[in-house]
């Protein structure tokens, strides 16, 4: 895997200055169903209010606004189980960019048509998000897409990463932050910022059981490869 720059506070705050015109700061809501259930108190950031329903959307549009003439003319590839794609293919309608999206064979049929709905090209491929991303990677390379990485984007993590900024200006005194971990874009951008911020805040990545990968990965230190059976399609990256 191709090593790269690792954003920093400063690149989070200049995405941020980015996407203001097009995405609002989402609400950090408290439950005390959630504070009895967990024994602390626990707020929830919305980031189901954007445009496509997720936070990933913060990324596509950092990402893709910075692209230059001649990556907008050839169009912009990338591969996923469905946020992801909506993210890209909502910043590229924004900015008047082709986009094409692979997806797995069984890509939730409602962010497929999402990601039509918004001007994409989805392609069709393999049985899960690995699959067609290989099957993306060597579609760039023959068409000479500017291929978009759902996770190894300095771009696209400091897009995210502005939601934690949203979360520590909201709550400043907050000390552990959850996220799920699907790609890892969320989780690297809250890492970023909490450590810029206050390097004794717990950034704590969540991931399915069915789809092991990552956490099997963080025990061991280097990349390791499963299965997943995971139903949550945002997680299911093996």
């Amino acid at each position: 895997m191709t090593a790269f720059p690792v954003p920093d506070l400063a690149d989070v705050l200049a995405a941020r200055q980015r996407i203001a015109p097009y995405l609002r700061a989402t609400a950090l809501y408290r439950y005390p169903a959630l504070d009895a259930m967990t024994g602390a108190q626990v707020q929830v950031k919305h980031e189901n209010h954007q445009p496509v329903g997720a936070f990933k959307v913060r990324g596509g549009v950092n990402l893709v606004s910075q692209l230059d003439a001649d990556e907008r003319r050839r169009g912009v590839i990338t591969a996923s189980t469905g946020n992801h794609g909506q993210s890209v293919a909502y910043a590229a309608d924004l900015f008047g960019v082709r986009a094409v999206i692979c997806v797995p064979e069984q890509a939730n049929p409602v962010k497929v048509e999402s990601m039509r709905a918004l001007g994409a090209e989805v392609v069709y491929h393999g049985r899960d998000f690995d699959e067609a991303r290989e099957h993306c990677e060597k579609q760039a390379t023959e068409h000479g897409y500017r291929y978009i990485h759902s996770g190894n984007e300095p771009s696209l993590i400091a897009g995210v990463a502005t939601a934690t900024v949203e979360i520590l200006e909201a709550q400043p005194d907050t000390e552990v932050i959850v996220v799920p971990v699907g790609g890892g874009s969320g989780a690297a951008g809250a890492c970023v910022v909490a450590k810029a911020a206050r390097p004794s805040i717990e950034v704590i990545g969540v991931q399915s059981e069915a789809a092991p990968a990552a956490y099997r990965s963080w025990q061991a230190g280097t990349l390791v490869e499963d299965t997943t059976s995971t139903f949550a399609e945002g997680l299911a990256t093996s």
